[in-house]
Order: C-alpha cells, then sequence, then structure tokens
C-alpha cells in the first residue's frame, strides 16, 4: 500500500464511473482507498431510478448530501433525506434504492473485495 499523503480532492476532478452490473442506475467518484495508503474507503455516489440488491462486505455510513435514499434490510426500510446519515453494519443484506440521490460514502475496509477468501 502506498504512503498515504494529506491532500484535497477537489470536486472539479471528481469523475463519477459506472458501478458493476449497476453502471446504469448508480455511479461512483472513489476520493481515498487502497491507491491512496489507507483502510478507509470514500467517495461520492449519484444514483438514478436505482434499485440495486446487495450484501456489504465492510462497514459502511451513507450521507445523503442531495435528494433522498432509501435501504431496505431485513429489519424495514431506512429513509434518508439531505443531511441524514444511514449506519450499515458488515454483513447487511440490503436493497439501496433511489430515484435520483447524491451520496457520500465511508466503508472499511476499502480493500474488501482483494480480502475476501
Amino acid at each position: 500500500m502506498a504512503k498515504a499523503v494529506p491532500q484535497v480532492m477537489h470536486r472539479d476532478n471528481r469523475v463519477f464511473e459506472p458501478r458493476f452490473e449497476h453502471g446504469d442506475l448508480a455511479g461512483i467518484a472513489e476520493v481515498t482507498g487502497s491507491a491512496h495508503g489507507t483502510k478507509l474507503g470514500t467517495g461520492f455516489a449519484k444514483f438514478h431510478n436505482a434499485e440495486i440488491p446487495w450484501t456489504v462486505r465492510y462497514d459502511e455510513v451513507i450521507l445523503v448530501l442531495d435528494g433522498e435514499m432509501t435501504v431496505r434490510t431485513e429489519q424495514g426500510d431506512l429513509h434518508a433525506y439531505a443531511q441524514d446519515c444511514i449506519w450499515l453494519p458488515e454483513g447487511t443484506e440490503l436493497t439501496y434504492i433511489a430515484d435520483d440521490a447524491l451520496v457520500f460514502y465511508a466503508i472499511e475496509p476499502a480493500n474488501w473485495a482483494e480480502s475476501r477468501t
């Protein structure tokens, strides 16, 4: 892992990339992760007409910046609006649902896909 250095990630440099098989529903712009020398993965995600099933393999916090988002879990629906946060512990089975939303996320560990056995 590269040595981490303090830096500013300017919004003008943000590029949203399609995410896995749901590229038409969600785009991700990574801010920090393994490539930055940290175990903390952070970034922005844009959702459009999204309904994406997933099981989180990391601890995750989602901060809704614009729009609204619902995360459907076995325990019920978690509705969040601008400036609301959602906490998702590792292993949570869920569906991300949003018509149009911009969120900031933080996950740990950032390299969850590499460390899966």
